[in-house]
């Protein structure tokens, strides 16, 4: 009975999730929250990884936040940092990091020009 019970543990403790990774302290964490809408944040880790965001209240009640948040490359070769800001014209986010689509081919510039221009003289095609 007791090897069965010493094998059931054993089990479990295998079974449990192992970290392959040192834990991350946290070494800056400050928050303002106002009460009226208005609220700030400044959060940091040992491991490089920061954000910060302050917000005030938008023109129909909503949060509008400013803010910004970096981590290390993978490489350690530097740092993505991306500034983000969400109000009433939506979220937009800037980073070099961030991917971009491809610039539109001069031969479909040229095709909406020409489409615009059909359209322009009530030509339709069913």
């Amino acid at each position: 009975m007791k090897t069965i019970i010493l094998a059931s543990v054993l089990c479990v403790t295998m079974a449990a999730p192992q970290s392959l990774q040192d834990p991350v302290a946290i070494t800056r964490d400050d928050r303002v929250d106002n009460g009226d809408g208005t609220f700030s944040y400044v959060f940091e880790a040992d491991n490089g990884i920061s954000a910060q965001a302050s917000g005030v209240q938008g023109s129909q009640g909503q949060s509008n936040i400013e803010g910004v948040y970096s981590y290390p490359l993978s490489d350690g070769s530097g740092f993505v940092e991306v500034r983000y800001v969400a109000d009433e014209n939506g979220f937009r986010a800037e980073s070099p990091f961030l991917p971009t689509p491809h610039p539109t081919p001069a031969h479909v510039i040229e095709l909406l020009r020409i489409a615009e221009e059909q359209r322009a003289a009530g030509i339709t095609f069913e």
